[in-house]
C-alpha cells in the first residue's frame, strides 16, 4: 500500500534515466518520450548544459529568500522582458502560481477603478490550474466537481466566439480582463482563428480591460515562436509561463507590461521560494539553448512535418474527426473516446496523452530528430488503424 495521495491514475511504469527524447524504465527498457513531461522538458531529459548549470549553482547558493537580492533572478527577469516586450517579471514556483498572481493583479486594477466586483472573462475547455481559484477559471466542470463554493468573479464564454465576448462586455461593467490561452492545450490542442487574439486585444482597449494570457503550454518556443501570442504581433498586458521555463524545475513566471506592471507593491503578494537563484540559473541555461540553437524555428518546421505526415497518413481513416497543430503541440481528435490507446502506446514504448477524452496529445522535446519524429508518426498512425475499443 503505498503512503502516496491517490490523486493520480498513473500508469505501470516507473523511469529511472533520461536522454533527449528519451527514457529508461526500471527494467532497462526504452520509451520515446512524445509527452515532454506534458510541455515542461523542451530540451528533452538531462540537458547537459541545463544539468550543469543545475550542479554548479547547488554547490554555490540554492536559496536566500526574496528579503535579499537575487541577481540570478534580476538576469532573467531582464532576458523574460527583453524577449516578450514585458517590463516586470513577479516569479513564483508553478503555472497555477502565475495565474494566481495575474487574477490578484486584474482584481487591484479593476478596485483601483472603484469596481466593487472585479469580474474576469475566461473560455469554457480552458485550463488555468488547480489551486481553488484558478479551477474556477478553469472552464473544466470535471476540474470542478466537488469542490464548490468556488471563487467568484469569472464568466466563462465560449472559446474563439468573439462576437460573444463582446456582448459580455457590453453588457456587464464589473469586467476588468479576458484571460485566455492563445491555444488550448487541456481542452484538446484548440487552435483559434488567425485573428482572434488581435480582436481581444482590440477589445481590451476599447474598454480598458487587462488582456492576460496563459502561456503556461504554449510559451517558450513550444510553437514556434519563443511565445504564441507572437504569431499575431500583439502584446498582452499580462502573460503567465512555467512549464519549459526551467525544463523540470520548477518555475513560474507573470510578467505585465504598462499599468499592469505597477499594480503589485511590497506586501501585495510574495512567495517564499519563488525565484530562488537555483530555479533561474536552470531557467537561463534553457533560455540560452533555446536562443542559440533555434529551436523555436524548429519546432515550427517540425509542426509542419507532423501535420503534413498525419494529414497525408491518416486522410482515408473514419476514425480521426480532426487534426490540429501549432509548432509541437499536435492534436489528434478521434470521434470516440480514445484514453486507452495511452496504454497502448505505452506498450509499443511511445509516451503520448489522451486529453478532452478523445484527443491525442502529443508534445514532444523540441530537440528530437527527424527520425524520432518520423518514430512518432509511424507508432501513432498504427495505433488508430488498429484502434477497436475494448
Amino acid at each position: 500500500m503505498s503512503n502516496i495521495m491517490n490523486t493520480y491514475g498513473r500508469l505501470p511504469v516507473s523511469f529511472t534515466k533520461g536522454e533527449g527524447a528519451w527514457l529508461w524504465d526500471e527494467n532497462g527498457n526504452k520509451y520515446l518520450d512524445a509527452l515532454s513531461g506534458i510541455a515542461v522538458c523542451g530540451l528533452g531529459h538531462a540537458h547537459p548544459t541545463v544539468a550543469k548549470a543545475i550542479s554548479e549553482q547547488a554547490s554555490t547558493l540554492i536559496h536566500t529568500s526574496n528579503l535579499y537580492g537575487i541577481p540570478l533572478q534580476e538576469e532573467l527577469a531582464t532576458k523574460l522582458c527583453s524577449l516578450s516586450d514585458m517590463d516586470k517579471v513577479f516569479f513564483s514556483n508553478s503555472g497555477a502560481e502565475a495565474n494566481e498572481a495575474a487574477i490578484k493583479i486584474a482584481r487591484l486594477y479593476g478596485h483601483q477603478k472603484q469596481i466593487e466586483l472585479p469580474t474576469i472573462l475566461v473560455a469554457h475547455k480552458s485550463f488555468h490550474g488547480r489551486t481553488l481559484t484558478t479551477l474556477s477559471a478553469t472552464g473544466n466542470p470535471k476540474v470542478q466537481e466537488g469542490f464548490s463554493p468556488l471563487v467568484p468573479g469569472f464568466i466563462h464564454v465560449n472559446y474563439n466566439h468573439i462576437d460573444e465576448l463582446s456582448e459580455q462586455l457590453k453588457s456587464n461593467s464589473n469586467i476588468v480582463a479576458i484571460m485566455l490561452e492563445p491555444v488550448q492545450g487541456e481542452g484538446g490542442i484548440n487552435i483559434p482563428d488567425n485573428n482572434f487574439l488581435t480582436e481581444i486585444r482590440e477589445l481590451c482597449n476599447q474598454f480598458d480591460l487587462l488582456m492576460i494570457l496563459d502561456e503556461i503550454q504554449t510559451g517558450i518556443c513550444r510553437t514556434g515562436k519563443w511565445f504564441a501570442h507572437q504569431h499575431e504581433s500583439i502584446s498582452p498586458d499580462i502573460m503567465t509561463l512555467a512549464k519549459g521555463l526551467g525544463n523540470g524545475v520548477p518555475i513560474g513566471a507573470c510578467l505585465a507590461k504598462g499599468k499592469a506592471a505597477e499594480i503589485f507593491t511590497p506586501g501585495t503578494h510574495g512567495s517564499t521560494y519563488g525565484g530562488n537563484p537555483l530555479v533561474c540559473s536552470a531557467a537561463l541555461a534553457t533560455i540560452d539553448v533555446l536562443e542559440h540553437k533555434n529551436l523555436a524555428q524548429r519546432a515550427a518546421q517540425l509542426g509542419h512535418f507532423f501535420l503534413t505526415e498525419f494529414t497525408n497518413k491518416l486522410q482515408n481513416q473514419s476514425l480521426v474527426k480532426n487534426i490540429r497543430v501549432k509548432g509541437l503541440m499536435i492534436g489528434i481528435e478521434l470521434n470516440k473516446p480514445c484514453t486507452e490507446l495511452v496504454k497502448r502506446a505505452l506498450e509499443q514504448k511511445l509516451l503520448i496523452n489522451v486529453t478532452a477524452n478523445q484527443v491525442i496529445r502529443l508534445l514532444p522535446p523540441l530537440i528530437i530528430s527527424d527520425d524520432e519524429a518520423q518514430q512518432i508518426v509511424d507508432i501513432i498512425c498504427q495505433l488508430i488503424q488498429n484502434f477497436e475499443p475494448s
